[in-house]
């Protein structure tokens, strides 16, 4: 049974971008925390940029057939396995969340190609291995490269020490060849007016989220073969023509040697 009269942030998120999956609560607690930072809208839009950008590049130059994407979010445009399967159709994308109301949403919309595999399994970041075991079950062969996708999720882990630890536990399970995608809130930017917002958010029955300095982020790919640019503002992530205005949100692309 849904609870319409507490907010839910995969809601207010796809309420950001433009969804229809959304409620009243949502939509008012996604207004208030736009009233205090209008810069929310741009970032959620950034974000989905980089991820469109990063999977195409993946699936294509990359030639990346296996994507693990681990807090999914509720549908909107140009997700991960639309993403991959227009590039390459076979690719195959099992998606992640501890949610049952996301994943109701996800297997009803996100349908993949006739030719590749898209699968969801309901899995908590906090137990990497439990989300490994059920990615290897049915869908990916861990033998073989993946991609694995960690965007705007590690902000919900309160100590940075365990984000780190359970990265490197999914990395660690990847092969040589595999890739890393992360993108998170930041502080750098426009710092307090963002906290402030954050803590409208945290406050309003939300999973709680914690904005990180990108030198954090860029501790997440300790070990592996950050691509180019960097850690950067989502806008300056590889763009497709200008970039736009930076934001508090930076990502990062790395391989697996």
């Amino acid at each position: 049974m849904i609870d319409k009269t507490v907010s839910h942030s995969p809601r207010i998120w796809n309420y950001w971008l433009g969804g229809k999956d959304n409620y009243e609560i949502d939509r008012e607690i996604g207004d208030q925390f736009a009233r205090v930072f209008p810069e929310i809208v741009p970032i959620a839009q950034e974000s989905r940029g980089f991820l469109t950008r990063a999977v195409t590049f993946l699936a294509g130059e990359a030639g990346i057939r296996q994507f693990l994407d681990i807090g999914t979010g509720l549908p909107t445009v140009n997700n991960t396995h639309e993403v991959a399967q227009r590039v390459a159709p076979e690719a195959r994308v099992v998606y992640v969340d501890n949610d049952p109301i996301v994943l109701a949403h996800a297997r009803a919309l996100l349908v993949g190609s006739e030719e590749g595999l898209t699968q969801y399994i309901e899995a908590d970041l906090r137990e990497p291995a439990a989300i490994l075991a059920g990615a290897s079950e049915t869908t990916l062969d861990l033998s073989r490269p993946v991609a694995l996708m960690l965007l705007n999720i590690l902000g919900h882990l309160p100590d940075y020490d365990q984000a780190k630890a359970i990265v490197g536990t999914l990395v660690d399970a990847l092969p040589s060849g595999s890739y890393v995608a992360i993108a998170d809130g930041t502080n750098v930017i426009k710092g307090p007016e963002f906290e402030a917002a954050i803590a409208i958010w945290n406050q309003s029955g939300s999973v709680p989220y914690h904005l990180r300095h990108p030198d954090q982020i860029a501790g997440f790919f300790e070990g592996l073969e950050l691509l180019e640019p960097g850690v950067v503002s989502c806008p300056g992530w590889r763009p497709s023509g200008t970039p736009g205005p930076v934001v508090d949100e930076f990502c990062g692309l790395a391989r697996k040697p």
